[in-house]
């Protein structure tokens, strides 16, 4: 607990340090922290806790008195195996309820301490809608100040708009000076896109301008910062954030969210038909049908008209080119958000069974390597774990892309692991061959010996 406690608090302490916090506000940050980390500590202590017991039992033949009067290994497990489910369960409940409610308070008050500097207020990997008229959109934060932005999205929402404005880049430099009500951010190689579909009108000017982009190197946005010039760290503003969330409103949000993005999807590709001409694609039969024409249509032409022809052609397509270019990430970021929330319905289900899983992993190692204490048993319990969070991390990575489906990237690492467990525990209900760990050091330094001889 204390060791991810720190991870974390190392990982946040430059972004509040030195900032004049109260130490109420630090201490709180800290007793928040420790609750959202309580989930990921609890199956840690379960392994460790059971490799050690086990193997400690073995070490010293205890464990092989009690199956030689008659008790089998199963039933060895019986009450630790309900003590394990109590604490599953246990888990379940803590992901479902007070880990919502600390991951809102730790996050809201992280970003109340991060205001002193804009950079670090915004967000990666969410839209960020605090400052009033703008929607801001980022993947990366990187930088020694941590104020350059990679895969950058605005949308200007100014007097009343939605998403009339969008301006897209590939990065973007945060700039602000001391005591102004500005932030100035730099943008480079992106485009500026604006639909005017909804300002004008008449049908007439509509057709004749529907929607207007440019292609720019170097862009200057600057936004008026003022409203986060407020010194009460208690406000929350982020509430609904996939984490936020307990299951029963993770589910409801997801289901929201699928609409809206069907919605966005179709209105999109009908708007994109229509301004295309798509519906008129069919309507007219060819008049051209003959047997003296070629059936390459530009061979059809002088080499003078072929080059018009073609130079049209690329002129026409480059408009709905560049417009499937602006929305491109846009359909990609509504659909990470999605996956995200499906994700963290279904591994709040599958990581409150980790200590079950890891349970069955643990106890039959312990006795088949018949050691102890915190030697051996804390490194097996951390390279264990490690490759379990790795296996979750690169499931929610790839759920998140679409390479597979979040049901499958939320269960994944228990899928991987629980053959694991069915294996070690009927092998060490079986009584077979222990894992001899002294004779394989052994034959390690046997081998670095004949080295050092020469």
């Amino acid at each position: 607990m204390f060791v991810l406690m720190m991870q974390f608090l190392w990982y946040a302490f430059d972004e509040i340090a030195g900032k004049g916090i109260d130490i109420i506000y630090i201490l709180k940050f800290l007793g928040y922290t420790c609750l959202q980390v309580t989930p990921t500590a609890l199956p840690i202590g379960v392994l460790l806790s059971s490799i050690m017991a086990m193997g400690t039992l073995s070490e010293n033949y205890e464990m092989a008195a009690i199956k030689s009067s008659g008790i089998p290994f199963t039933r060895i497990l019986k009450p630790l195996i309900i003590l394990t489910i109590i604490i599953s369960s246990v888990n379940l409940i803590f992901l479902n309820n007070i880990f919502p409610y600390a991951s809102l308070k730790q996050r809201n008050l992280l970003f109340n301490m991060r205001k002193q500097k804009p950079a670090l207020a915004l967000l990666e990997g969410s839209f960020n809608n605090e400052i009033p008229g703008y929607s801001i959109y980022f993947e990366k934060k990187y930088g020694p100040q941590k104020n350059i932005l990679k895969n950058v999205r605005i949308y200007d929402l100014k007097g009343g708009k939605k998403n009339d404005v969008c301006i897209t880049a590939v990065k973007g430099e945060i700039t602000t000076e001391s005591g102004s009500k500005y932030m100035t951010l730099h943008l480079t190689d992106g485009y500026y896109f604006e639909d005017h579909s909804q300002t004008k009108k008449k049908r007439k000017d509509k057709n004749r301008m529907p929607a207007s982009s440019a292609k720019f190197q170097t862009y200057k946005v600057n936004i008026d910062i003022s409203s986060l010039n407020n010194n009460d760290l208690d406000i929350e503003k982020y509430k609904r954030h996939f984490d936020m969330l307990n299951v029963r409103q993770l589910y409801a949000q997801s289901d929201s969210l699928k609409i809206s993005y069907d919605t966005y999807i179709n209105t999109k590709a009908s708007s994109f038909f229509k301004k295309n001409f798509g519906d008129k694609l069919y309507k007219r039969p060819d008049s051209l049908i003959s047997s003296h024409l070629n059936g390459n249509l530009l061979n059809n032409f002088l080499l003078p008209a072929k080059v018009s022809i073609t130079q049209r052609a690329i002129n026409i397509l480059k408009k709905p080119i560049r417009t499937i270019q602006v929305f491109k990430e846009s359909y990609k970021t509504k659909r990470k958000i999605l996956n995200l929330f499906d994700f963290t319905f279904h591994h709040r289900f599958a990581f409150s069974l980790s200590c079950i899983l890891l349970f069955f992993i643990g106890a039959p190692l312990g006795f088949l390597i018949k050691k102890g204490g915190f030697g051996l048993p804390m490194v097996m319990a951390i390279l264990i774990f490690v490759i379990y969070f790795f296996i979750n991390s690169l499931a929610k990575n790839i759920a998140e892309e679409s390479s597979i489906s979040s049901t499958l990237g939320g269960w994944m690492a228990t899928l991987i692991i629980f053959p694991f467990g069915i294996y070690l525990t009927r092998r060490a209900s079986k009584g077979t061959a222990s894992l001899n760990f002294d004779a394989l050091t052994l034959t390690i330094k046997a081998y670095f010996k004949r080295f050092k001889k020469k």
